[in-house]
Parts: structure tokens; C-alpha cells; sequence
């Protein structure tokens, strides 16, 4: 009995103890930041995390040796900036609240955040019987550490979380014959023209819808767009709106980064009437929340593919052209903003197609002129300006095109169709003659509109620097 006694005060003196001793708690990173990271250069780069409650954190740069310090709230968050030098590595970054932890290989330069669906999404080995492209040389090829990718694990959430699954990886052909084949090309480009290190974090989920990136407060303009009230209210994981932001998006804002390239559209295509007002306001929204200021934001506009028609009394009112012209809407509405234009690039019969190096580079020149500030050469794709009619014949003029409209065909193309008052449009013949386009049908004596490529599957054939035209149509019809 007096031995139960003596052991039992033992135990009850050696847990008085030990809540008399300091808890520590190692400091704890997001999964964004860890060991081969890439921090944006020539920055105030955000870190965030938690330690123990109400005590000192400093941060420790290996670049210059500097010490930052702050201190975390009651419930051990924190959040400093630290600045970056300009591209280089590695270097560790080094985090004490009492207990240490450091990262190692980190590398300084050109980050990236890269979204959207399951074109973003599809990796460089394809998805099975849909390839990629020359992807197998390009994969084989594909060893350099200055490129490093991040890949988000899929999550669908009905509230916003804190933290994403995923890790850091070199290119190697191992690691980026599963990561995300446009970003890439479009990273691999931009490491090859600028010769820096550059980090690109994948945030797609195929099937998404543009309303799922989205937080409830910018979808009320929407009333189409069902916001979730509960668990019970998300009928799609991919689809549903909000959950993708909450689940995959909120937990990256903040991060330090140069901007944006997004590939999206094709779960929007039947709803194209509020496409270029939801794109738009989800890309002041992502703005607002990041507080870096406007940041680049670069898109792809959707590649042709055979969707089918939406009728109504056997006449066509709805198809994907009308989806790629409300994207074309955004980037004149939207301050830095790009859109690359894949009408050269789509497949009739598959919705993933394969120039996957087409999308990526088309988006790397997008940044490469208009971000990084290259010059000698075009990123933008030419667009419609203006038409005039003249009798039988149509006079179409273009934007963005100094160099003239050029065809893929010598100087015909085939995707022109013109409209009299009746709103008939035919197949009409179309050739260049210097700086413009001329238009006419035989069956269309009187026109008054014009449309070039204005379907879901089109094979574009009209250039300026080797950048294509995209679809449009001088009507609202």
C-alpha cells in the first residue's frame, strides 16, 4: 500500500514538472514551403506557418545571412516577408521558435502559378489513348534543376482549408512525365529565354468549372451559379461552386509569385452568356485576395472540338465559338492580362488535344514580351478590328498585326462565311490583299456581317508571326 502511494506521488510530481517546462513546438510550414522550393526574386516574399503559441520566430535567409523576427498570435500563426536577391541558388532557409528547422535547395527566381482544368491538368505522358505530342523525346530530354514543379493534390472542400498535399520536384524525366505537360512547355521556355530558375505550381482539376475557383461573395452577380450551404449541397467535386478555391486555391494566396497562366473554359461552353463577366471577376477576385497588385494573369482561349450544337427549333443558337469569343472579351477588359489563342490547335474528335507545346509556348510568349519585356518578337495574336462593306464583298482590317495577315494556305483561307439581312450565313471565299481580308459568296449578294471560324471544330488558317487568328463574327446575332 505505502509503495502504490510513493509511485503514484512520483507520477503526479513528474507531470507538475513537466507542465512547469516551456512546450515547444516546432515550427510548421504549409506544404509550399519546403526542401527545392523557388522563391520569387527581387521581392517581399510571404512565409507563413505556426510555432508555439505568443513566442519568437526568426527567420533566417541563407542568401545574405539576415535575420527576420516575429512573433505568432495565441494560436501560434504567423506570417513575415523576407527579401529575395535577384535569380540564384540554392540556399536554405532557416525557422526558430526555440527549435530549429531548415529547408534546403532553395532556389531563387521566376514562380508561377498555373490553374484551370483538365487541360492544365493533363500530364506530359497524356491521359490513357491521349497523348501528348513529341512528349517522350521532350520527357527523355527533361533533366534541369532549375525547374521545379509543384503539383496540388486534387481537393474538393465546403469551407476554406489552410494547407494543400503535394511536394517540390526537380525536372527530371521521372518527375515531369506526370506533371502537367502545358505548364511545362511553358516553363521550360521561359528557364530557356531568361536563363533563371523558375517554379511552377500546378493547381488544375479536370472538368472544373470556372464557378468552382471562385468565392461565394463574386458569384452573386450569378444567380445561376448554386452556392453550397452544406456538405450535402456539393452535387459535383469539380464542378460545385466554391469548392475548388476552397479546397485547392485559398491555401496558396499569399504566396509570393510573378503571376498567373490558366487553361479553362470547356465545362463553361454551354453557358457562354456569363463567361466573360465570371472570368473577369475571378481574376479581380484572385487580385484582391493575393494584394500583389495586378499581377500577370495569362489564358488560353479553348481549342476547337466538336461539342455538339445547342438548338432551339432546329435552328443553332449555341456553340463553343461563343465560349471562345467571351474569352477574347476578358483580355481587352482585363488590365495585364493575355490570351493565347489555340484555333490551329484543337482535334475534331478529342477534347485533350495534343499540341500540348503549342498551348504552353503560346502562353510563354504571352509573358516572355509582354511581362519579362522581350522584344524582337510577337506574342499576341492578331484580331478582328473592323470590316466595311463594298457592294458584293466584304473588307475585313485587324489588330495586332503589323506584319499583315498571312495565310496558312498561301493567301486563301477557308473559314469565312458571310451574312445578308436574312441572317443566312454561307461559305464564302476569302484572300488576302495586303493588309486585310476580302470576303465574298455568291450566294450572299448584299452582305452585312461576316464570320471567320465561328464553330466548335476549326482548323484556323489565318496568321500574323506565326500566331493564329482567333474565331469572331461582326454580328450579335
Amino acid at each position: 500500500m505505502k509503495s502504490s502511494m510513493i509511485k503514484t506521488g512520483a507520477v503526479l510530481v513528474s507531470l507538475l514538472l513537466a507542465a512547469c517546462l516551456p512546450i515547444h513546438a516546432e515550427v510548421k510550414l504549409p506544404a509550399i514551403f519546403s526542401d527545392g522550393m523557388v522563391m520569387q526574386q527581387q521581392a517581399k516574399a510571404n512565409l507563413w506557418g505556426t510555432a508555439t503559441p505568443n513566442k519568437k520566430v526568426t527567420v533566417t535567409t541563407g542568401w545574405n545571412n539576415q535575420r527576420y523576427v516575429t512573433t505568432s498570435d495565441k494560436n501560434g500563426a504567423w506570417k513575415i516577408s523576407v527579401s529575395t536577391p535577384g535569380a540564384g541558388g540554392p540556399y536554405t532557409l532557416t525557422f526558430d521558435d526555440g527549435t530549429k528547422k531548415t529547408l534546403d535547395n532553395i532556389l531563387i527566381g521566376e514562380l508561377w502559378l498555373c490553374s484551370g482544368q483538365s487541360n492544365m491538368e493533363m500530364p506530359m505522358k497524356g491521359f490513357k489513348n491521349q497523348p501528348v505530342e513529341n512528349a517522350n523525346m521532350d520527357i527523355l530530354r527533361s533533366k534541369n534543376s532549375r525547374i521545379r514543379m509543384f503539383t496540388v493534390k486534387r481537393a474538393s472542400a465546403f469551407v476554406p482549408q489552410n494547407d494543400v498535399i503535394g511536394s517540390w520536384k526537380e525536372a527530371t524525366p521521372v518527375n515531369v512525365r506526370d506533371f502537367s505537360a502545358t505548364a511545362y512547355y511553358f516553363g521550360r521556355l521561359v528557364n530557356e529565354i531568361l536563363d533563371v530558375p523558375v517554379g511552377l505550381v500546378v493547381a488544375a482539376w479536370g472538368g472544373s468549372a470556372c464557378e468552382a475557383w471562385m468565392r461565394a461573395d463574386w458569384l452573386k452577380a450569378f444567380p445561376d451559379a448554386k452556392i453550397p450551404q452544406s456538405e450535402a449541397d456539393i452535387r459535383s467535386k469539380n464542378r460545385t461552386p466554391t469548392v475548388l478555391y476552397n479546397g485547392m486555391l485559398h491555401p496558396l494566396i499569399g504566396m509570393t509569385m510573378k503571376g498567373v497562366i490558366w487553361y479553362q473554359g470547356e465545362d463553361n461552353w454551354n453557358r457562354a452568356h456569363t463567361y466573360a463577366d465570371m472570368f473577369t471577376a475571378l481574376i479581380n477576385g484572385w487580385r484582391a485576395e493575393w494584394k500583389q497588385g495586378d499581377f500577370p494573369f495569362y489564358y488560353c482561349q479553348i481549342a476547337p472540338y466538336d461539342y455538339g450544337l445547342i438548338t432551339e427549333k432546329g435552328k443553332e443558337v449555341i456553340n463553343s465559338a461563343y465560349l471562345r469569343e467571351a474569352q477574347s472579351e476578358v483580355e481587352h477588359r482585363v488590365a495585364n492580362s493575355g490570351m493565347a489563342v489555340l484555333l490551329d490547335a484543337g482535334m475534331e474528335k478529342g477534347i485533350h488535344p495534343a499540341k500540348k507545346q503549342v498551348a504552353g509556348e503560346r502562353l510563354a510568349l504571352l509573358a516572355l514580351t509582354k511581362t519579362y519585356g522581350v522584344e524582337g518578337v510577337n506574342g499576341e495574336s492578331p484580331c478582328y478590328k473592323s470590316m466595311e462593306i463594298k457592294n458584293d464583298t466584304i473588307m475585313v482590317s485587324f489588330e495586332r498585326a503589323k506584319m499583315w495577315i498571312s495565310g496558312k494556305n498561301c493567301f486563301e483561307s477557308a473559314n469565312f462565311e458571310v451574312a445578308g439581312e436574312d441572317k443566312v450565313f454561307y461559305p464564302a471565299k476569302a484572300w488576302i490583299e495586303r493588309s486585310r481580308i476580302v470576303v465574298k459568296s455568291d450566294k450572299v449578294p448584299h452582305p452585312v456581317a461576316v464570320r471567320y471560324g465561328f464553330k466548335n471544330y476549326v482548323e484556323g488558317d489565318v496568321y500574323c508571326d506565326g500566331l493564329p487568328l482567333g474565331s469572331f463574327r461582326s454580328d450579335n446575332w
